[in-house]
């Protein structure tokens, strides 16, 4: 089970602090069992600051407490602190991964059977595309609905989530997209055949939560040779 502990503290040496933890973290390069950090300064009283730091378990934080390192950095920590430092251990019984799962809605929207939904509540006004099949960058909500248009005018399909990982501000998604040809695409004709591609994109988000960044990585030869694009070619 992820744990979680908070260190609240007082203090008027924040930059200290930050560079005693900064040592920390350099000295405790590969040993260290903490997989996320996050100080924060209180906006109402500038001298309370509180870190949150994640582990994969209680018994790994414990373990983490036992190293020498750790030890050294607390002693130090306590004579930039007005104050003992508290601590609370949290064992962490929901962790909702919103961005992952906005990520994830706006794959079920795109391929989602009737007319598109609306996309305001998932991507901001100005989203930036990038997709290396296209000449241009797709840029601004009405640019992506003319894209997201091409492709369900062509095909009836799904995608399949695989894996999503989450870092700061994104979201990368590995995906299966499985469709059913309807019309003609790029120039090429209806096959009405069933296709398949696999890809990753990678979604930036902004301050409200929206995707506002996207880059896109298929497998495009895949996809134009079961269109019949390549028997074109070698004809």
């Amino acid at each position: 089970m992820t744990f979680v502990q908070l260190i609240e503290c007082r203090t008027s040496r924040l930059t200290e602090m930050e560079r005693l933890l900064d040592r920390w973290v350099e000295q405790t390069r590969g040993k260290r069992t903490a997989t996320h950090a996050v100080v924060g300064r209180d906006r109402s009283d500038a001298a309370h600051v509180v870190e949150i730091v994640e582990f994969p378990s209680y018994e790994e934080a414990m373990r983490n407490s036992t190293l020498p390192e750790t030890d050294e950095v607390f002693h130090d920590l306590l004579a930039l602190c007005d104050g003992t430092p508290t601590f609370t251990d949290l064992d962490v019984v929901r962790d909702e991964r919103l961005y992952a799962g906005t990520a994830r809605r706006f794959f079920e929207t795109i391929g989602a059977a009737g007319p598109l939904a609306p996309l305001d509540g998932l991507l901001a006004e100005d989203y930036h595309g990038h997709d290396p099949g296209n000449e241009q960058d797709i840029i601004g909500m009405d640019a992506v609905r003319r894209e997201i248009g091409m492709w369900r005018g062509a095909f009836d399909f799904t995608f399949h989530v695989e894996d999503q990982f989450t870092q700061d501000d994104r979201v990368c998604t590995r995906w299966i997209w499985k469709g059913r040809q309807k019309a003609e695409f790029l120039g090429l004709p209806n096959t009405r055949g069933l296709v398949r591609t696999t890809g990753t994109t990678i979604h930036r988000f902004d301050a409200a939560g929206k995707i506002a960044e996207g880059w896109w990585e298929y497998d495009r030869l895949g996809l134009m040779g079961q269109l019949g694009a390549l028997d074109a070619l070698e004809n």
